[in-house]
């Protein structure tokens, strides 16, 4: 039997393929379309186009197609390992590397070196994603956890859904923020004319909440620690850009013109994860220091900082 994805209407006279974009933000619009002529999309078992107007109520059903026969198999790429045990493993994950196979990515994932590092790891997420219980995008560095088995992986979830395990990042972001903190709330959604974004939306977002900090200045840029009450789609990325403070060399949301820094995609990194461990309920906290280019820029700046005889900090611990 197929397995399916149900999901209930809850606006009146949205669009079918609109409602299953907000369900499902990975996939694009066009996609969806494509789906629901198919057949794959089920409006209270029949069958509609995709500019069908839903009635709140209405059940439907988006058919999924069992994945093509595909071996990940193991690959003996080197880890940060910054602790294991028989029920989790977390790594400080590098740049540049992307969590889990998907279309036109088969190899180099985390995945990949974890299937080499690990004798097990848990099935919850299927041979695609095992082990994964949250993901962090390709260019965005730092620390992750990941689950050996099916116990471990329901709890680490259920912390995350809950927020019982907190993140925090560190990131660049362009211009001068001249409050010492603050708050940004906007709801996200795909952007309206973009696919491949995310924006804050005025319907069909999700609620999202950023924290965030600032650990020093340097005029044209600002380092700032950032933690999130929600869990949105490059959520950071989008809610800094949103106050107009994008990520330094984000290649979606930031400026076209180049920064001058080499560095790898967004200046972002995941530099603590505070959990339970799920056999031992014992409270962990892990850190991945900064990667070497973000170090690099920072050394940088804060050298043309002490050139110019700017005192600025706003209380980093070095």
């Amino acid at each position: 039997m197929m397995e399916r994805e149900t999901y209930t209407a809850d606006l009146g006279g949205e669009r079918l393929d609109l409602f299953l974009v907000r369900q499902q933000p990975d996939l694009s619009r066009s996609h969806v379309q494509k789906r629901i002529t198919r057949g794959d999309v089920l409006v209270d078992g029949k069958v509609r186009k995709a500019n069908y107007k839903l009635t709140p109520g209405e059940q439907v059903d988006l058919l999924l197609a069992p994945p093509a026969p595909a071996e990940i198999l193991p690959e003996p790429i080197p880890l940060d390992v910054l602790y294991e045990d028989e029920d989790i493993i977390v790594v400080n994950k590098a740049r540049g590397m992307v969590v889990h196979p998907a279309a036109g990515v088969h190899s180099g994932t985390l995945v990949n070196a974890l299937l080499a590092h690990c004798r097990d790891l848990s099935g919850i997420n299927g041979m695609i994603r095992p082990g994964i219980v949250h993901r962090l995008d390709k260019d965005t560095s730092g620390v992750m956890v990941c689950a050996k088995n099916d116990k471990a992986h329901l709890d680490l979830a259920e912390q995350i859904r809950t927020k019982t395990a907190h993140r925090v990042y560190q990131a660049i972001v362009y211009g001068n923020i001249s409050e010492p903190s603050g708050l940004i709330r906007g709801d996200i959604g795909r952007h309206p004319t973009d696919r491949k974004k995310m924006a804050i939306v005025r319907e069909h977002g999700k609620p999202a909440v950023t924290h965030f900090k600032v650990l020093e200045r340097f005029g044209a840029y600002t380092l700032v620690e950032c933690s999130l009450e929600t869990g949105r789609t490059h959520q950071i990325r989008v809610h800094m850009t949103a106050i107009g403070h994008p990520l330094l060399n984000d290649p979606k949301y930031g400026p076209k013109k180049s920064s001058g820094f080499s560095i790898r995609g967004q200046a972002l990194h995941s530099w603590t994860l505070t959990l339970f461990h799920p056999r031992m309920h014992e409270k962990m906290k892990f850190e991945a220091p900064l990667p070497e280019d973000m170090m690099r820029i920072l050394k940088a700046l804060r050298d043309k900082k002490r050139k110019m005889g700017v005192n600025d900090d706003a209380g980093i611990d070095r």
